[in-house]
C-alpha cells in the first residue's frame, strides 16, 4: 500500500502563522501537522508516501528529506501551477500504478484508524472509498449522501441550508484504486469532488462512503487551528507524547528547566531544551514550542508558543498564538484570539488587543497598545535607537545578522574610506556581535580600528584622537540580558538624533553600499591606544599633591575592564590601593541594582574596617563610580554632584553644568564662591556636546547617574578620570573627605514615574502645560512649574512609555506631595 499526502496550498486562512511557512508545517503539539500524518501512516505499515507540493515547497523536501529519520520512503512531486487535488495526484501516476493508494491531507488532523479504513474498501470492493465524518454544521464543508448500503449517491460542495441533506461530510481523506487515474489528462486541473467522482458515478463506478468515528479536524482557520492544538494537548486526538510526564497531564522534552516556583497546571505541553524561571504560571491547555523562554513572573493562559519564543518577565498571554522567534518582552499583555507572526517583536509594557492579527516582523514599541491589525509596514510606532544607543535581548533581537546590518548601515552613512574605532566590553556575546559590526563595516568599504575589550572612555578618547567614528558594544546597563551598542562621531561623543535617523533608514531599507572587493575596508588593532589615553590622563591631572598624599584608598572594579587600565595609573600617583573584583568574570558583566547595594555595603565594610581614605565602585565600562567616604557612607547621585561642585569652587572653578532636575542647593554652593551654575538637558549626549562647546572653561559636568565629565581631559563621561580627579581634589583640601560631606546643605527631592503609553504623551504634556499659570513654567525640558519654596519637574522618557516627576520642596514631605500629586494628575490624563 502507498499513500498521496496532499500538501501543496497556500494555507491562506492561517496567515499570517503560514506567511512565511507552509501550511503543512504549521506544528500542532510541537510538531508539523504533516509530521503527525506521515507517523500515522508508518503505524499503520505505510512506508512508501508521496508527498504533492506547490506552496513553499522547498521547505517542506528539507524537513521531511527522503523519510529515514521517520522510517518512511518519502518522494515528491511539485506543481508549478495548483492542478487541483486530482490534477497533483496524476503527477504521481508513475507511483501509484502498482495497486490500491490511500491520499490523505498533509494539512488536516486526525488518528484516523487507517487499516480499518482500507479493510472497509476491500471488502466493499469499492473503486474509491471516502472516509467521511460527521457534523452539526457542514455548510464549509463538502457534503455526501450514500444509500443503506453505504453507497455514495451524491456530492454537494459547501451547500447552503436549503441543500443540507446530511450531516457526513467529506474529509478528503480517500482509498483509491490505481484506474482513476484513466480518468484524467497530465497537466489539466482535476479536483475530485467536483470532477472525477461524478464522472465515476454516472459512469457505474462503486464509490463508497465509511463514516468514521475516529478524531478529525480540519485546520483551515487560526480557531480551528488553535483547537487543534488543544485537543492534542489534552488528548482528545492521539498523538505522540514528549518523552517525560512530569506530572499527571505535564509533558516536557528533553533538557527543559523548570524553576521550582513555576506553576504549571495542565494539559500542558513543553518542547525540548525550555527554559521556565521563578514565579511563572501556565495554564493548559497550552503547548510552548522547543528552546521557548518564559521568564520571572509571566503567565500564560491556553496558548500556543512556536519554537524560540521569549516571553519576558510578568508578560501575560491570554488565549493567543504566538510564531516562532517572536520576542514578547517585559510586563507586555497579549489579549485572546490574537495571533502573532514569526519573528515579530513586542515592546515591554506593550498592549495587544484581543483577535488581533500581526504579520511577521512586526516590531511594536514599549508601552505601545495596539488597537488594529498590523499588516503592513515594519513597526508599531517606535524606533531602532533609544535613549542611549541601540539595545536588545542578545541574540534574540540582538542577533549576528541584525549586528552585520547594523555595521552595514552605519558604514554606508560615513563616506567610504573613513575609519571607524570598534570596542566592546569582556562578555562573549559582545565579542561575537562586535565583530559581526566589523564585518558590515568592511563589506561597505570602511577602514575599522578594532580596540577589541576596552573601557569606554578610553573608546571616546581614542577616537577623538585618530578615527572618524566609533561602535562600542556592551551588556545594557540596566539589563543584563540584552546588548547595547553605542555609536559615536569624530569626537567621541554620540551621535545626535538626526544622525540616527538616517542610519536607522538605511538599516530598514537595507540601502547598503556595495564597494568592489579591491574597496572593502581595512581592519588594524591599534597598538599604543592605552599608552596614549594613560599620558593624557597624567598630563590633564597634573596631579603633584595627590602624589605627595599618599592615599589608601578601595577600589571595587566590579568584574569589568576599568582593571586593564587604572590599576597601572593609581601606581603611578603614589595611591595605596586594596582592588576588589579586579578580574573579569562573563557571567557578572553588568552590575543589577541587588548586586551594586551587596557591593557597596561590602566597600563600605572594608573600608571603615582598613582604616581607608575613600572607596570606589567603578561600573563595568568605567563611565560610572560611586564614592564611600573615610566613614564609610555611601555617596548617594545628587551628593555626589553636590560634593564635586563643593570641591571644584573651593579650587577656584567659576563654570561648571547640572541637569535641569539637580537641587537647589548647588546653585547655593557655586554662588558662595563666585561661581556659575549652567542647567543642561538631562540626555547624555547633550551633556557630552556641552561639554564640547564650553571646553576648558568648564570645570566639570556631572549627570543624575553617577556619571562625570572632566573636559580638561575629554569631554565624555570618564569615573577613571574622575576617580582621580576627586582624590587630587581632596589632595588639596588636606582634610578628611567626611568633613566635605558633612559641609554640604540639605536639600529635600521627591521621584515618580507614572506609565504612559507613547501615543498620549503629546497630549498629556499639552495638557498639562494649559493647566498652569504662564508665568510659573519653564520649558526648557520638560515641563518645570513653580511651587512654594521648590519646583515640579516632568519630563518624558525617551525610550520607555513613561514620565518621570521630579519634585523639590523645603521638606520631605511637601517634595513627595508635589510629585505625587502630578503623577495623580498625569495618571488622570492617560486613562481620559
Amino acid at each position: 500500500m502507498k499513500a498521496v499526502v496532499m500538501a501543496g496550498g497556500e494555507g491562506s486562512r492561517l496567515r499570517p502563522l503560514t506567511s512565511r511557512r507552509p501550511k503543512p508545517l504549521a506544528p500542532i503539539a510541537n510538531r508539523p501537522v504533516m509530521h503527525h500524518i506521515v507517523e500515522l501512516l508508518r503505524s499503520h505499515g505505510i512506508t512508501d508516501i508521496v508527498a504533492t507540493l506547490h506552496y513553499l515547497a522547498d521547505e517542506i523536501e528539507a524537513y521531511f528529506g527522503d523519510g529515514s529519520a521517520m522510517g518512511v520512503n518519502m518522494h515528491y512531486v511539485v506543481e508549478d501551477t495548483p492542478l487541483g487535488t486530482a490534477g497533483a495526484v496524476k503527477m504521481a501516476e508513475g507511483f501509484l500504478r502498482s495497486g490500491t493508494f490511500i491520499i490523505i491531507s498533509g494539512d488536516a488532523m486526525t488518528d484516523l484508524d487507517v487499516t480499518s479504513l482500507i479493510e472497509a474498501h476491500r471488502t466493499a470492493k469499492n473503486d474509491a472509498t471516502i472516509a467521511l465524518w460527521r457534523v452539526n454544521n457542514p455548510l464549509e464543508f463538502g457534503v455526501v449522501i450514500t444509500d443503506d448500503d453505504g453507497q455514495i449517491t451524491r456530492f454537494m460542495e459547501k451547500p447552503s441550508w436549503g441543500e443540507v441533506f446530511s450531516d457526513t461530510i467529506n474529509t478528503g481523506i480517500y482509498v483509491l484504486e490505481p484506474e482513476i487515474l484513466d480518468y484524467m489528462e497530465a497537466g489539466k486541473n482535476y479536483d475530485f469532488s467536483k470532477d472525477l467522482f461524478p464522472r465515476m458515478l454516472r459512469d457505474g463506478k462503486r464509490l463508497g462512503g465509511h463514516v468514521i468515528s475516529d478524531y478529525w479536524a480540519d485546520v483551515g482557520n487560526l480557531q480551528q487551528y488553535q483547537q487543534a492544538n488543544y485537543d492534542a494537548i489534552s488528548g482528545t486526538v492521539n498523538t505522540k507524547r514528549p518523552n517525560y510526564e512530569l506530572r499527571p497531564d505535564v509533558w516536557t522534552g528533553v533538557d527543559c528547566h523548570i524553576d521550582p516556583t513555576a506553576t504549571i497546571d495542565g494539559p500542558v505541553q513543553l518542547g525540548d531544551r525550555v527554559k521556565i524561571g521563578p514565579d511563572v504560571t501556565i495554564e493548559g491547555p497550552a503547548c510552548v514550542g522547543n528552546d521557548a523562554i518564559i521568564e520571572m513572573g509571566a503567565t500564560v493562559r491556553r496558548s500556543v508558543l512556536w519554537e524560540d519564543v521569549y516571553v519576558g518577565a510578568d508578560a501575560e498571554l491570554e488565549d493567543c498564538t504566538i510564531a516562532n522567534r517572536t520576542i514578547v518582552k517585559e510586563r507586555a499583555t497579549i489579549g485572546e484570539g490574537t495571533v502573532v507572526g514569526e519573528r515579530c517583536t513586542i515592546g515591554a509594557s506593550a498592549i495587544v488587543r484581543p483577535h488581533l492579527k500581526l504579520w511577521p516582523e512586526k516590531n511594536v514599541s514599549s508601552g505601545s497598545i495596539v488597537s488594529m491589525s498590523l499588516i503592513y509596514g515594519i513597526k508599531w510606532p517606535g524606533s531602532l535607537f533609544g535613549g542611549e544607543g541601540v539595545t536588545g535581548l542578545a541574540n534574540l533581537e540582538i542577533t549576528p545578522e541584525f549586528a552585520l546590518k547594523l555595521g552595514q548601515a552605519f558604514g554606508s552613512f560615513l563616506r567610504p574610506g573613513e575609519t571607524v574605532m570598534t570596542s566592546r566590553d569582556t562578555h562573549p556575546a559582545s565579542r561575537i556581535m562586535n565583530r559581526c559590526v566589523i564585518s558590515g563595516l568592511l563589506a561597505v568599504g570602511i577602514n575599522v580600528e578594532d580596540l577589541r575589550s576596552f573601557p569606554l572612555p578610553l573608546s571616546r578618547f581614542a577616537t577623538r584622537s585618530g578615527g572618524d567614528a566609533c561602535v562600542h558594544t556592551r551588556v545594557a546597563p540596566h539589563d543584563d540580558r540584552s546588548l547595547l551598542f553605542e555609536f559615536f562621531d569624530r569626537s567621541g561623543i554620540n551621535v545626535d538624533k538626526a544622525t540616527e535617523r538616517k542610519i536607522e533608514n538605511l538599516f530598514f531599507r537595507e540601502d547598503f553600499r556595495r564597494v568592489s572587493m579591491d574597496d572593502v575596508g581595512r581592519l588594524n588593532f591599534p597598538a599604543r591606544a592605552l599608552e596614549n589615553y594613560t599620558s593624557a590622563f597624567l598630563s590633564a591631572l597634573a596631579p603633584r599633591a595627590l602624589q605627595e598624599k599618599r592615599f589608601r584608598v578601595v577600589v571595587d572594579y566590579a568584574y569589568g575592564n576599568a582593571a586593564l587600565v587604572l590599576p597601572r595609573i593609581l601606581s603611578t600617583l603614589n595611591i595605596d590601593t586594596v582592588a576588589l573584583n579586579a578580574y573579569f568574570d562573563d557571567n557578572r558583566v553588568g552590575t543589577r541594582d541587588g548586586d551594586r547595594e551587596h557591593l557597596l555595603e561590602q566597600l563600605s565594610d572594608i573600608v571603615t574596617t582598613l582604616r581607608a581614605d575613600l572607596g570606589l565602585l567603578l561600573d563595568h565600562d568605567g563611565e560610572t563610580f560611586a564614592v564611600v567616604d573615610d566613614k564609610g557612607r555611601v555617596i548617594d547621585h545628587n551628593e555626589l554632584i553636590a560634593l564635586l561642585t563643593l570641591m571644584v569652587v573651593r579650587a577656584g572653578a567659576k563654570t561648571i553644568a547640572v541637569p535641569v532636575m539637580a537641587p537647589s542647593a548647588i546653585d547655593d554652593i557655586a554662588k558662595e564662591y563666585g561661581a556659575t551654575v549652567i542647567r543642561a538637558r538631562s540626555d547624555r549626549r547633550s551633556l557630552m556636546a556641552l561639554a564640547e562647546s564650553q571646553g576648558k572653561d568648564l570645570a566639570f559636568a556631572g549627570s543624575a547617574n553617577y556619571e562625570v565629565i572632566f573636559p580638561e581631559m575629554h569631554p565624555a563621561f570618564d569615573a577613571l578620570y574622575a576617580s582621580a580627579k576627586l582624590m587630587d581634589l581632596l589632595a588639596r583640601e588636606n582634610r578628611p573627605l567626611s568633613e566635605l560631606v558633612d559641609m554640604l546643605p540639605s536639600w529635600h527631592i521627591a521621584t515618580v514615574r507614572v506609565p504612559c503609553p507613547w501615543e498620549h504623551k503629546g497630549r498629556v504634556m499639552r495638557t498639562l502645560i494649559a493647566e498652569q499659570k504662564r508665568g510659573d513654567i519653564e520649558l526648557f525640558e520638560g515641563l518645570r512649574v513653580k511651587r512654594d519654596g521648590g519646583w515640579v519637574l516632568v519630563l518624558p522618557d525617551s525610550s520607555d512609555p513613561t514620565f518621570t516627576v521630579y519634585a523639590e520642596a523645603p521638606s520631605d514631605g511637601d517634595a513627595t506631595t508635589y510629585a505625587e500629586n502630578m503623577g495623580t494628575r498625569i495618571e488622570e490624563l492617560v486613562n481620559a
